[in-house]
């Protein structure tokens, strides 16, 4: 398992057999997707508030297009509120 995936789920509380829902849609996540790319510098994009859960789909969808960026860091900020962080 990479590391930000461990960091992923230690910070939300998850085990490796737990089911994991896309921040999005709510179907079983399958990726953890950074919001700014790992590929665009910068020091913190392995960050717990730079990664969020995504379906294949969703992750498709809005994962690496820069007109969703803010409504992923939106979708995924809610998403931390909501479970405490």
């Amino acid at each position: 398992m990479k590391k930000y995936t461990k960091l992923y789920y230690k910070s939300f509380g998850f085990g490796l057999m737990d089911f994991v829902a896309c921040e999005i849609c709510g179907a079983k996540a399958v990726d953890i997707h950074h919001i700014e790319a790992r590929g665009m510098g910068g020091t913190d994009k392995d960050d717990i508030k730079n990664l969020m859960a995504l379906c294949r789909g969703c992750h498709i969808e809005y994962g690496d297009k820069k007109h969703y960026k803010e409504f992923l860091k939106d979708r995924h900020l809610e998403y931390m509120d909501i479970n405490g962080l």
